[in-house]
């Protein structure tokens, strides 16, 4: 069996090592911006992490309703600013762009209330409740003539760039197959924030959403979508079944649940060989191509596996320095189609928010 090459080994090919190395840029080497924080929770303690520790980014401000709990963020990350509002975080005038790590109901929202501010804006994933929400905002940060992005970190991984790369090639043949699952078995708490209706809990937009964007990424546009499923005792989805079909007729097998810890495997399986990413695919993961025959042609393992938030920044970073209103990693329409697609999945699951 070959050896796995790390991130920075030469591409190879055919009958050697076909896999190639990512094209990705050191998160380091990103233009410095001024970052503000909407939402001092978990995901916001990562994302901060991950910029300190691997990037030049700089966060000056942080924003909480809670005053305290600011404060607490600020000082544990030595950020210079805590404010008891998010208004104020857009008003502080060091603030160049504003990362959104508040739950999924808020999106919206804050994402608009940064705009309408000129504020540049990344908003973690799921991009919004819906699509409707997805239309608004974008349209709003066009409009204003700011950058917007959604924060499907996966998007910006390494792997996934080898990912592009090895389909950009036709190194599978004729792709026809893409399967992936993200499933946490989470317990059953009415006051956890994915078993609140009213904070858009739920599976798929906090789980889901990343099969769901993966197999966009492979397929393009579903030409159709099919999902069954079973609901939380909350009312929120608690674990979908999904097949979907591009338009040249590959198909996609997706699962997500808050009922079981599932693999959290990815792959896509073509006429001539297949790609493996391993669990968690989502994340800085090893990326293997297997021939018809089942032998490991070859491997990738990522040389940094932990803190991947940076990559996501440092994108932001580059496209805000370069005058750049969107990525191209994950541009507005594709993230807008995966919101429509979510909207599809609830609409077959019976499985609505409140105010919607």
């Amino acid at each position: 069996m070959p050896q796995p090459h790390q991130a920075d080994g030469p591409a190879q090919h055919a009958a050697g090592r076909p896999l190639p190395a990512p094209r990705t840029l050191s998160p380091r080497d990103a233009p410095a911006l001024n970052w503000g924080v909407i939402a001092p929770g978990g995901i916001a303690g990562s994302f901060v992490d991950a910029l300190r520790t691997h990037t030049e980014q700089r966060v000056v401000a942080v924003g909480s309703r809670d005053p305290e709990r600011a404060r607490a963020f600020a000082d544990r990350f030595g950020i210079p600013a805590a404010y008891g509002s998010y208004a104020e975080v857009l008003d502080d005038q060091r603030v160049d762009i504003v990362y959104i790590a508040s739950p999924h109901s808020a999106h919206f929202a804050q994402a608009l209330q940064a705009i309408e501010a000129g504020r540049h804006v990344l908003v973690e994933k799921a991009f919004t409740r819906n699509a409707r929400e997805a239309e608004q905002l974008i349209e709003a940060a066009r409009e204003r003539g700011v950058f917007l992005m959604e924060a499907m970190w996966t998007r910006f991984l390494p792997h996934i760039d080898v990912v592009r790369q090895v389909l950009e090639s036709g190194l599978l043949g004729e792709v026809r197959t893409v399967a992936a699952d993200h499933g946490q078995f989470m317990n059953p708490d009415a006051a956890h924030r994915l078993f609140a209706p009213e904070l858009a809990g739920g599976a798929l937009l906090d789980l889901g959403v990343y099969p769901v964007s993966f197999a966009s990424m492979v397929l393009g546009p579903f030409a159709s979508l099919t999902a069954v499923g079973e609901k939380a005792f909350t009312g929120v989805d608690g674990q979908a079944s999904i097949v979907v079909t591009s338009e040249s007729g590959a198909h996609g097998v997706l699962n997500t649940t808050l009922f079981a810890r599932t693999p959290t495997t990815a792959s896509i399986s073509g006429t001539h060989a297949r790609l493996e990413i391993e669990g968690d695919f989502y994340a800085p993961a090893t990326v293997r191509l297997i021939s018809r025959e089942g032998e490991v042609l070859d491997s990738y393992v990522p040389a940094q596996r932990d803190g991947g938030l940076c990559y996501e920044a440092a994108e932001a970073a580059r496209c805000v320095a370069a005058g750049r209103l969107e990525s191209d990693l994950m541009p507005l329409d594709e993230t807008l189609r995966v919101m429509r697609a979510l909207d599809e999945i609830r609409r077959d699951l019976g499985v609505a928010y409140p105010g919607e």
